[in-house]
């Protein structure tokens, strides 16, 4: 086993605490997704940069991605072995503001339209034609390497994913009530993908099979 020689005079002030806390920390509000949708997918009267525009400022509430790695248990005399098994990755989950236009609700509806269409079960059979690449990126309120603030033009990504092969699978109802009031509709929008990638902020890659 492994000598753990904890030294007695070990710092465990709150200065030393703070001084571990790299730009205070990183906030869970600041963050931008970026979603590209098929060609086919954009309504005619927008284009298919105005829609991803819109999705950088109306995706309201995202998550940086999961996966597991499952446990394969081997018996051994009363025991069990444990070794790693494939692993998964999760769904990913993007929570829209919904605004008047409805371009990013009705691209997604088109979206899923080719994939499997309403009316009798038809749709694109090749995955290259309805699979794209998604992002979601962490933002930061100064330059890493400092603590100055920046401009709202100068905000620096800390860290970003990229989910290859991506797919939105389910696009949530939105609720309509005479009761609900001083309230912006927003919906959900649920996507399955091949795997992701963990980027470092200037997009090189550091996790995955990117190189």
């Amino acid at each position: 086993m492994a000598n753990l020689n904890i030294p007695a005079t070990r710092d465990r002030t709150l200065d030393a605490f703070k001084g571990k806390m790299i730009g205070g920390g990183a906030r869970s509000n600041l963050f931008e997704c970026e979603i590209y949708f098929p060609d086919e997918a954009i309504p005619a009267d927008t284009t298919k940069d105005n829609v991803s525009d819109k999705v950088r400022f109306l995706v309201k509430a995202a998550a940086l991605p999961e996966s597991t790695i499952s446990n394969i248990d081997i018996p051994f005399r009363g025991r069990q072995l444990k070794i790693a098994g494939d692993r998964t990755f999760a769904p990913w989950t993007v929570t829209v503001i919904n605004d008047t236009d409805f371009v990013i609700r009705n691209s997604f509806e088109r979206w899923m339209n080719l994939i499997n269409k309403h009316e009798d079960n038809a749709g694109l059979t090749d995955p290259t034609s309805y699979q794209k690449d998604l992002f979601v990126r962490q933002l930061g309120r100064s330059e890493i390497a400092g603590s100055t603030p920046v401009s709202a033009v100068q905000i620096p990504v800390l860290k970003q994913y990229r989910f290859y092969g991506a797919f939105p699978t389910t696009i949530s109802s939105i609720d309509l009530s005479y009761e609900n009031t001083d309230a912006i509709e927003e919906f959900t929008v649920e996507f399955q993908y091949q795997w992701y990638d963990s980027l470092s902020p200037d997009g090189s890659t550091q996790l995955g099979t990117g190189s």
